[in-house]
Order: C-alpha cells, then structure tokens, then sequence
C-alpha cells in the first residue's frame, strides 16, 4: 500500500468524484460534499475555506459560460494527500482556458467603474499553488493544486 509514515500513521490520498449536473443547483450538492470529505480528511478550515471558493467559482464558471443550464454534465475530482490537495474539473464546452483568455479585472478602478465579474479567476489564481489547463479528447481540463502548510 503506498504511503508515508507520519505521526505513527500511514498517509495516503484520498479522492472524491463526482459528476454533477450544468445547473446552479448543484452547487449545494457539490458544497456539501466537499464539506464531507474535508472532514473526512482532516481538513483545517482555511483549507476548506480556499478549496470550496475555487471550485464554487470554478464549476459555477462551466455552467454559466461553458454550457448554460442545458442538461450537459461536467466532472469534479478532488484528491487530497498529506502534502496536497488538487481540484480537477473536466466539462467539454467550448474550448475555454482561463488561464489566458479570462479578462484581467480592473482592481484599481473604483467599484462604481468596475466590470461586473472577472474577480473569480483571480481568487483562484491567489488560492492555487499551480494551475494548468489543457484541452483533451475535446474537453476542458483544470487542475489546481494547494500545497498544504
């Protein structure tokens, strides 16, 4: 069994998938069982905190600019090992890669001359630790990775 031994224990990752709905509904489920599996994995709070903005922000983008509320589904991967956690969603909207594509937000501007969205990208991208997308198979893929302390 792979692992390493820390604190008298075997540490091994441990992976939650899940394949949700393109509706904003399932934001609840997903919130949920993310909440589930930090607890199962001992997850300190800002922890929690951090994965659960990413992938809020990150699946509500998939199913509010990726395909809209239309009966298409996308997948949500979690893993979590003593040195990390990595976020992976995977839809196959159009070809989308936030990493070079999503507008950079006017941070220095006023609120009242602000664009309306924008910011969540940028949150993500103070989150992560490493981001990289892909296109595969014809599908996006997303894989954010948060070393723990």
């Amino acid at each position: 069994m792979p692992g390493n031994l820390r604190e008298g224990r075997l540490a091994v990752a441990a992976t939650l998938e899940l394949t949700l709905p393109s509706q904003i509904s399932a934001l609840g489920t997903l919130e949920q069982a993310i909440e589930k599996f930090a607890g199962e994995q001992d997850w300190p709070p800002q922890l929690l905190f951090q994965m659960q903005l990413a992938v809020e922000e990150l699946a509500s983008n998939v199913i509010r600019h990726g395909f809209g509320e239309d009966g298409h589904e996308f997948d949500v991967w979690l893993r979590s090992s003593p040195e990390s956690v990595t976020i992976e969603i995977v839809d196959a909207a159009q070809p989308y890669n936030p990493l070079t594509q999503a507008p950079a937000p006017d941070v220095e501007a006023s609120l009242d001359e602000r664009q309306i969205g924008g910011l969540g990208v940028l949150l993500v991208r103070d989150v992560a630790d490493d981001m990289q997308y892909s296109r595969e198979g014809g599908k996006n893929r997303l894989v954010i990775v948060k070393r723990r302390a």
